[in-house]
């Protein structure tokens, strides 16, 4: 299921996902339906710098508090490049359907996304951690040379 909401992606991340798509393409990966589906997500994203990205979109390494629309159970999940996805640590890839699903949304955004046991609907509550607005960017000062 695809949502239509816009989705905002940095450079960065679409240089690197980028990348990862090619050489798991090239390796012909075993996992090619996600691999699809993170593709279509990043041609329709809207690409923009790191600094000018809102404090409450879903980049990769964010962290967020998501809450099921069916359960209304709340969880934590970190998105992360697949080497790094530990579901005990709560890191879930970007290329797992939730992790794809996420990427890209913002706070407030309920999300519908085919998962193997079925629909998930999931509503993004709060952001607990953004690497973009870690540290933030010093305006005004002079560029080192």
């Amino acid at each position: 299921m695809v949502n239509k909401n816009n989705i905002y992606i940095t450079e960065n991340d679409f240089e690197r996902l980028a990348e990862l798509l090619t050489i798991l393409e090239k390796d012909n990966s075993k996992d090619n339906g996600s691999v699809e589906q993170l593709k279509k997500e990043l041609q329709r994203a809207t690409i923009i710098s790191s600094g000018k990205i809102s404090r409450d979109v879903v980049t990769m390494n964010s962290r967020v508090l998501l809450k099921d629309m069916i359960t209304f159970e709340e969880f934590c999940y970190q998105i992360v490049f697949p080497a790094d996805a530990d579901l005990e640590a709560g890191k879930i890839s970007v290329l797992a359907p939730i992790g794809t699903a996420l990427f890209g949304y913002k706070i407030d955004d309920t999300i519908e996304w085919q998962v193997p046991a079925g629909t998930r609907k999931l509503k993004i509550i709060e952001m607990l951690y953004q690497p973009e607005w870690f540290f933030p960017p010093v305006w005004g000062l002079p560029e080192l040379e």
